[in-house]
């Protein structure tokens, strides 16, 4: 069986949430996964990433996401996911939203940030489709999503990208809230767990953001993370 691809944010700053995000995703899977960390200085090295530094970027792979359906091959399924991530559910759940009339799958998040800032200190930023860009399911073998060259990806503004103006409406399917839980926004479920908490705020990686929900569980995943020598 081909493994199902996952492309995950990688941020120098945040080895320890990518780890921990990686971790989760394949111990919760029933099916192979292969996951792919999107480094922004091997893009660079080959290539595929030219852009300049954007001082209002909150992460290395703020733009460097839309490369996913080049890296796939335009072929195929794959899932972009931010870092800040724990994964509770089984990513093979995903093929039954596997449309192929829709360039991508997202949580339509209706939300406004609260904070000023995030994470460690960055700006906190409002604007159209908040968040849908921070869990993609890409359908790579569409046209819309093959329109997502590198340079497109390298030339367009940020707000071109993120609100996915390079996808008709209609094109832009709906995933469940559950696979990209915004904490500190959603409530949280009477029973069991989202498929997927998203940090959103920060995340107990950090030292100002260890009280919130689920940092229980993603301390216990770190723990086990720098056990197996992987942090």
């Amino acid at each position: 069986m081909t493994p199902f691809r996952v492309y995950i944010g990688w941020d120098s700053r945040e080895d320890i949430a990518y780890q921990v995000a990686r971790r989760s995703l394949i111990n919760n899977a029933s099916i192979p996964v292969e996951v792919i960390p999107l480094k922004l200085a091997e893009l660079v090295e080959q290539g595929l990433y030219t852009r300049d530094i954007d001082p209002l970027a909150s992460t290395e792979f703020t733009y460097s996401r839309f490369l996913v359906p080049h890296l796939a091959g335009y072929k195929g399924w794959a899932v972009f996911v931010d870092c800040d991530f724990l994964f509770f559910g089984d990513v093979a759940e995903l093929a039954q939203y596997q449309d192929p009339s829709k360039a991508v799958m997202c949580v339509h998040h209706d939300y406004t940030p609260k904070e000023t800032t995030k994470m460690d200190g960055v700006p906190q930023s409002a604007y159209p489709r908040k968040n849908w860009s921070s869990f993609m399911l890409f359908n790579c073998d569409h046209p819309s999503a093959q329109s997502l060259t590198p340079e497109i990806v390298n030339r367009e503004t940020g707000a071109y990208l993120h609100r996915m103006q390079w996808a008709k409406d209609e094109e832009i399917g709906s995933l469940p809230t559950g696979w990209n839980w915004l904490e500190g926004w959603y409530d949280k479920p009477a029973q069991g767990y989202p498929q997927a908490v998203h940090y959103t705020r920060g995340g107990p990686w950090f030292d100002a953001w260890q009280e919130v929900d689920y940092g229980d569980e993603w301390r216990a995943e770190a723990a086990l993370c720098r056990a197996e020598g992987l942090a």
